[in-house]
Protein backbone atom coordinates (compact mmCIF):
# COMPACT_ATOMS: atom_id res chain seq x y z
CA UNK A 1 0.00 0.00 0.00
CA UNK A 2 1.30 3.17 -0.97
CA UNK A 3 1.57 5.91 1.40
CA UNK A 4 2.01 9.62 0.75
CA UNK A 5 4.59 11.03 3.40
CA UNK A 6 2.93 14.13 5.47
CA UNK A 7 4.58 17.51 4.35
CA UNK A 8 2.96 20.23 7.09
CA UNK A 9 2.45 23.41 5.11
CA UNK A 10 4.73 26.73 6.03
CA UNK A 11 2.05 27.56 8.81
CA UNK A 12 2.45 24.19 10.90
CA UNK A 13 6.34 23.66 10.82
CA UNK A 14 7.71 23.66 13.86
CA UNK A 15 10.79 25.66 14.63
CA UNK A 16 13.22 24.14 16.92
CA UNK A 17 13.46 26.36 20.20
CA UNK A 18 17.07 27.20 19.63
CA UNK A 19 16.35 28.94 16.69
CA UNK A 20 15.08 32.41 16.23
CA UNK A 21 11.51 32.71 15.03
CA UNK A 22 10.82 34.86 12.05
CA UNK A 23 11.70 38.88 11.86
CA UNK A 24 13.44 38.09 14.96
CA UNK A 25 17.69 37.55 13.43
CA UNK A 26 16.67 41.00 12.14
CA UNK A 27 15.19 42.40 15.20
CA UNK A 28 18.24 41.52 17.28
CA UNK A 29 20.85 43.44 15.17
CA UNK A 30 19.25 46.72 15.74
CA UNK A 31 19.94 49.54 18.65
CA UNK A 32 16.94 50.30 19.75
CA UNK A 33 16.13 54.07 19.38
CA UNK A 34 16.83 55.05 23.07
CA UNK A 35 19.83 54.03 23.32
CA UNK A 36 21.51 55.63 20.02
CA UNK A 37 24.07 58.03 20.44
CA UNK A 38 24.34 57.98 24.01
CA UNK A 39 28.39 58.12 23.70
CA UNK A 40 28.18 60.94 21.41
CA UNK A 41 25.57 62.71 24.07
CA UNK A 42 28.21 61.69 26.75
CA UNK A 43 31.05 63.47 24.62
CA UNK A 44 28.78 66.74 24.33
CA UNK A 45 28.01 67.10 27.60
CA UNK A 46 31.63 66.63 28.89
CA UNK A 47 33.23 68.91 26.67
CA UNK A 48 30.58 71.58 27.43
CA UNK A 49 31.57 71.14 31.50
CA UNK A 50 35.27 71.29 30.13
CA UNK A 51 34.96 74.60 28.37
CA UNK A 52 32.14 75.67 31.30
CA UNK A 53 34.69 74.87 34.23
CA UNK A 54 38.21 75.58 32.23
CA UNK A 55 39.40 77.83 35.13
CA UNK A 56 39.14 75.30 37.72
CA UNK A 57 41.39 72.36 35.36
CA UNK A 58 44.30 72.41 37.21
CA UNK A 59 47.35 72.90 36.33
CA UNK A 60 49.56 70.54 38.60
CA UNK A 61 49.79 68.14 35.88
CA UNK A 62 52.12 69.17 32.82
CA UNK A 63 49.86 72.12 33.15
CA UNK A 64 47.33 70.38 31.20
CA UNK A 65 44.91 73.94 32.54
CA UNK A 66 46.86 76.60 30.50
CA UNK A 67 47.17 74.11 27.64
CA UNK A 68 43.44 73.69 27.28
CA UNK A 69 42.69 77.46 28.06
CA UNK A 70 45.66 78.41 25.52
CA UNK A 71 43.14 76.66 22.55
CA UNK A 72 39.81 77.26 24.10
CA UNK A 73 38.35 78.73 21.55
CA UNK A 74 38.67 76.12 18.99
CA UNK A 75 36.80 73.88 21.78
CA UNK A 76 33.90 74.77 20.01
CA UNK A 77 34.94 73.03 16.49
CA UNK A 78 33.73 70.24 18.36
CA UNK A 79 29.58 71.03 18.32
CA UNK A 80 29.89 70.77 14.36
CA UNK A 81 31.75 67.09 14.48
CA UNK A 82 29.21 66.34 17.32
CA UNK A 83 25.70 67.35 15.10
CA UNK A 84 27.39 65.27 12.10
CA UNK A 85 27.90 62.44 14.12
CA UNK A 86 24.36 62.89 15.49
CA UNK A 87 22.66 63.05 12.12
CA UNK A 88 24.37 60.19 11.14
CA UNK A 89 23.56 58.05 13.88
CA UNK A 90 20.37 59.57 13.11
CA UNK A 91 20.10 59.97 17.63
CA UNK A 92 17.35 62.76 18.70
CA UNK A 93 19.20 62.43 22.42
CA UNK A 94 22.82 63.50 20.38
CA UNK A 95 21.47 66.21 18.63
CA UNK A 96 19.57 67.43 21.78
CA UNK A 97 22.84 67.13 23.99
CA UNK A 98 24.69 69.23 21.68
CA UNK A 99 22.56 72.18 22.38
CA UNK A 100 24.85 72.03 25.52
CA UNK A 101 28.41 72.77 24.15
CA UNK A 102 26.95 74.91 21.53
CA UNK A 103 25.48 77.15 24.39
CA UNK A 104 28.74 77.23 26.71
CA UNK A 105 30.42 78.23 23.86
CA UNK A 106 28.18 81.15 22.52
CA UNK A 107 28.18 82.22 26.30
CA UNK A 108 32.09 82.77 26.60
CA UNK A 109 33.06 84.14 22.92
CA UNK A 110 29.51 84.93 21.26
CA UNK A 111 30.87 88.80 21.86
CA UNK A 112 34.12 88.37 20.32
CA UNK A 113 32.54 87.66 17.22
CA UNK A 114 31.03 90.85 17.56
CA UNK A 115 32.46 93.86 16.10
CA UNK A 116 33.01 96.24 19.18
CA UNK A 117 35.05 98.82 17.64
CA UNK A 118 33.90 102.46 17.65
CA UNK A 119 35.16 105.69 15.91
CA UNK A 120 37.85 108.56 17.60
CA UNK A 121 40.91 107.89 19.91
CA UNK A 122 43.91 109.43 20.11
CA UNK A 123 46.50 107.56 20.85
CA UNK A 124 47.46 104.26 18.65
CA UNK A 125 49.84 101.83 20.49
CA UNK A 126 51.70 98.72 18.69
CA UNK A 127 53.13 95.75 20.00
CA UNK A 128 55.24 93.36 17.55
CA UNK A 129 57.58 90.48 18.25
CA UNK A 130 59.95 91.73 15.25
CA UNK A 131 61.71 88.43 15.56
CA UNK A 132 65.41 88.14 16.44
CA UNK A 133 66.34 85.73 13.40
CA UNK A 134 64.35 88.45 10.81
CA UNK A 135 66.30 89.06 7.73
CA UNK A 136 64.43 91.94 6.99
CA UNK A 137 64.19 94.26 9.45
CA UNK A 138 64.10 97.11 7.51
CA UNK A 139 61.22 96.06 5.64
CA UNK A 140 59.64 95.69 8.70
CA UNK A 141 60.85 98.66 10.73
CA UNK A 142 59.59 101.28 7.36
CA UNK A 143 56.19 98.86 7.84
CA UNK A 144 55.85 100.15 11.33
CA UNK A 145 56.77 103.79 10.57
CA UNK A 146 53.93 103.63 8.27
CA UNK A 147 51.55 102.71 10.97
CA UNK A 148 50.26 105.57 12.36
CA UNK A 149 51.44 104.29 15.83
CA UNK A 150 52.17 106.69 18.71
CA UNK A 151 53.86 104.40 20.89
CA UNK A 152 55.71 101.17 19.40
CA UNK A 153 56.95 98.09 21.51
CA UNK A 154 58.97 96.23 19.88
CA UNK A 155 60.18 92.56 21.05
CA UNK A 156 62.92 90.50 20.26
CA UNK A 157 65.24 93.22 19.33
CA UNK A 158 69.31 91.92 18.82
CA UNK A 159 72.57 93.34 18.66
CA UNK A 160 72.68 93.24 14.93
CA UNK A 161 68.96 94.48 13.98
CA UNK A 162 68.37 97.16 16.87
CA UNK A 163 70.55 99.33 15.15
CA UNK A 164 68.37 99.46 11.80
CA UNK A 165 65.18 99.56 13.82
CA UNK A 166 66.80 102.98 15.20
CA UNK A 167 67.96 104.22 11.78
CA UNK A 168 64.80 103.54 10.35
CA UNK A 169 62.19 104.79 12.90
CA UNK A 170 64.84 108.15 13.82
CA UNK A 171 62.36 110.39 11.56
CA UNK A 172 58.91 108.92 12.61
CA UNK A 173 59.43 107.98 16.57
CA UNK A 174 62.18 110.51 17.23
CA UNK A 175 62.03 109.01 21.25
CA UNK A 176 63.16 105.71 21.80
CA UNK A 177 64.99 103.37 24.67
CA UNK A 178 66.23 99.95 24.00
CA UNK A 179 66.60 97.65 26.78
CA UNK A 180 68.58 94.21 25.48
CA UNK A 181 65.48 92.50 23.43
CA UNK A 182 62.70 94.98 24.31
CA UNK A 183 62.18 98.65 23.27
CA UNK A 184 60.14 101.20 22.99
CA UNK A 185 60.03 103.57 20.28
CA UNK A 186 57.42 106.95 20.59
CA UNK A 187 56.25 110.26 18.92
CA UNK A 188 55.95 111.77 22.03
CA UNK A 189 58.56 112.47 25.07
CA UNK A 190 59.79 109.70 27.11
CA UNK A 191 61.16 109.87 30.45
CA UNK A 192 61.36 107.45 33.47
CA UNK A 193 62.24 104.30 30.98
CA UNK A 194 63.77 101.85 33.39
CA UNK A 195 63.80 98.02 33.20
CA UNK A 196 61.11 95.85 34.94
CA UNK A 197 62.81 92.68 36.68
CA UNK A 198 60.27 90.22 35.79
CA UNK A 199 63.23 87.55 35.09
CA UNK A 200 67.21 87.48 35.47
CA UNK A 201 67.63 89.36 32.09
CA UNK A 202 65.97 92.12 31.07
CA UNK A 203 62.59 90.96 29.87
CA UNK A 204 60.29 94.47 30.31
CA UNK A 205 60.68 97.86 30.41
CA UNK A 206 58.60 101.01 32.20
CA UNK A 207 58.42 104.48 30.38
CA UNK A 208 55.89 107.55 31.10
CA UNK A 209 54.98 108.77 27.97
CA UNK A 210 54.04 112.65 28.00
CA UNK A 211 51.05 112.83 25.61
CA UNK A 212 48.83 115.86 24.91
CA UNK A 213 46.08 114.55 27.10
CA UNK A 214 48.83 113.99 30.26
CA UNK A 215 51.74 110.84 31.24
CA UNK A 216 50.56 107.73 30.74
CA UNK A 217 52.45 104.46 32.23
CA UNK A 218 53.48 101.97 29.11
CA UNK A 219 54.98 98.53 29.90
CA UNK A 220 56.67 96.77 27.21
CA UNK A 221 57.06 93.01 28.33
CA UNK A 222 58.02 89.89 26.82
CA UNK A 223 57.12 86.76 29.35
CA UNK A 224 59.40 83.66 28.75
CA UNK A 225 58.73 81.62 26.19
CA UNK A 226 56.77 77.83 27.12
CA UNK A 227 57.33 74.43 25.45
CA UNK A 228 55.24 71.21 25.55
CA UNK A 229 57.44 68.39 25.49
CA UNK A 230 56.91 64.50 26.53
CA UNK A 231 58.60 64.60 30.08
CA UNK A 232 57.02 68.00 31.57
CA UNK A 233 53.52 68.39 29.24
CA UNK A 234 53.61 72.13 28.77
CA UNK A 235 56.47 74.27 30.76
CA UNK A 236 54.84 77.58 31.61
CA UNK A 237 57.10 77.91 35.20
CA UNK A 238 59.22 80.45 33.73
CA UNK A 239 56.50 82.30 32.26
CA UNK A 240 54.00 82.06 34.74
CA UNK A 241 56.47 83.26 37.67
CA UNK A 242 57.70 86.72 35.15
CA UNK A 243 53.99 87.44 35.12
CA UNK A 244 53.35 87.97 38.57
CA UNK A 245 56.76 89.87 38.72
CA UNK A 246 55.12 91.64 36.23
CA UNK A 247 51.56 92.10 37.54
CA UNK A 248 53.53 93.27 41.25
CA UNK A 249 55.08 96.21 38.93
CA UNK A 250 51.87 96.86 37.09
CA UNK A 251 50.09 96.91 40.80
CA UNK A 252 52.60 99.35 42.24
CA UNK A 253 51.96 101.39 39.53
CA UNK A 254 51.22 104.72 40.98
CA UNK A 255 49.88 107.02 37.46
CA UNK A 256 46.07 106.56 36.73
CA UNK A 257 46.47 105.93 33.29
CA UNK A 258 48.41 102.73 32.51
CA UNK A 259 48.98 100.50 29.10
CA UNK A 260 50.52 97.31 28.74
CA UNK A 261 51.92 95.71 26.08
CA UNK A 262 53.77 92.85 24.37
CA UNK A 263 54.22 89.46 23.84
CA UNK A 264 52.90 87.36 26.59
CA UNK A 265 53.16 84.01 25.17
CA UNK A 266 49.84 83.28 26.61
CA UNK A 267 45.91 83.89 25.94
CA UNK A 268 43.83 86.03 28.16
CA UNK A 269 41.98 83.00 28.88
CA UNK A 270 44.60 81.16 30.61
CA UNK A 271 44.17 81.44 34.27
CA UNK A 272 48.58 81.25 35.30
CA UNK A 273 48.30 84.86 33.53
CA UNK A 274 45.48 86.13 35.85
CA UNK A 275 47.40 87.89 38.79
CA UNK A 276 48.20 89.95 35.85
CA UNK A 277 44.95 90.32 33.70
CA UNK A 278 42.81 90.54 36.79
CA UNK A 279 43.82 93.99 37.27
CA UNK A 280 43.55 94.99 33.88
CA UNK A 281 41.54 95.27 30.72
CA UNK A 282 41.87 93.47 27.12
CA UNK A 283 41.57 96.39 24.56
CA UNK A 284 40.58 93.24 22.42
CA UNK A 285 37.71 92.40 24.23
CA UNK A 286 36.33 95.82 24.64
CA UNK A 287 36.79 97.17 21.32
CA UNK A 288 38.27 94.88 19.36
CA UNK A 289 36.16 92.18 16.25
CA UNK A 290 36.74 88.93 16.56
CA UNK A 291 39.35 87.02 18.22
CA UNK A 292 42.10 88.50 16.91
CA UNK A 293 44.66 85.71 16.73
CA UNK A 294 48.27 86.58 16.74
CA UNK A 295 50.38 83.24 16.34
CA UNK A 296 51.80 81.53 14.54
CA UNK A 297 52.57 84.48 11.98
CA UNK A 298 51.49 82.86 9.34
CA UNK A 299 48.33 81.11 10.42
CA UNK A 300 47.35 82.45 13.53
CA UNK A 301 45.22 79.75 16.36
CA UNK A 302 46.14 81.68 19.08
CA UNK A 303 46.71 85.27 20.86
CA UNK A 304 49.21 85.59 22.78
CA UNK A 305 50.43 89.30 22.22
CA UNK A 306 48.17 91.31 24.07
CA UNK A 307 47.57 94.89 25.00
CA UNK A 308 45.93 95.61 28.48
CA UNK A 309 44.71 98.57 29.75
CA UNK A 310 43.84 100.47 33.21
CA UNK A 311 42.45 104.13 33.37
CA UNK A 312 42.07 104.12 29.58
CA UNK A 313 38.96 103.58 27.26
CA UNK A 314 39.87 101.48 24.40
CA UNK A 315 38.52 102.58 20.48
CA UNK A 316 39.06 99.88 18.37
CA UNK A 317 41.79 97.09 18.51
CA UNK A 318 42.67 94.88 15.38
CA UNK A 319 45.47 92.00 14.44
CA UNK A 320 47.78 92.73 11.35
CA UNK A 321 45.71 90.50 8.96
CA UNK A 322 42.66 92.65 10.79
CA UNK A 323 40.41 95.90 9.92
CA UNK A 324 41.77 99.50 10.98
CA UNK A 325 39.63 101.08 12.81
CA UNK A 326 36.70 103.09 11.48
CA UNK A 327 38.17 106.41 11.99
CA UNK A 328 41.77 106.41 13.16
CA UNK A 329 43.46 109.17 15.09
CA UNK A 330 45.51 111.44 12.90
CA UNK A 331 49.00 109.93 12.85
CA UNK A 332 51.83 110.96 11.57
CA UNK A 333 52.58 111.28 7.90
CA UNK A 334 53.85 108.16 6.04
CA UNK A 335 57.65 107.77 5.97
CA UNK A 336 60.05 105.13 4.30
CA UNK A 337 59.66 102.46 1.99
CA UNK A 338 59.22 98.97 1.15
CA UNK A 339 57.43 96.54 0.08
CA UNK A 340 54.00 95.41 1.68
CA UNK A 341 54.35 96.09 5.51
CA UNK A 342 54.15 92.65 7.89
CA UNK A 343 51.20 92.74 10.30
CA UNK A 344 51.94 94.47 13.66
CA UNK A 345 50.41 92.44 16.14
CA UNK A 346 47.93 94.79 17.49
CA UNK A 347 46.97 98.09 17.75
Amino acid sequence: MLSTPHRPDAATRAVPADLPRDGARSRAGRVPAGRRGRLIAASALCGALLMMLHAQIPNRVGQLGSLFQTFLPWAGLSVPVLLTLAAVRRSRLAAVAVVAPAVVWVSLFGGAVADKSSAGGDLIVVTHNVDEANREPGRTARALARSGAHVLALEELSEKTTPVYERELAASHPYHSVHLGIGLWSTYPLRRVEPVPIMPWTRAVRATVDTPKGPIAVFAAHLASVRVTPTTGFATARRNEAGRNLAEAVRAERLPRVVVMGDFNGTGEDTALRPLTSQLRSAQREAGAGFGFTWPASSPLVRIDQILVRGVSPASSWGGGGAPPRRPPHPPPPRGGGGPPPPPRER
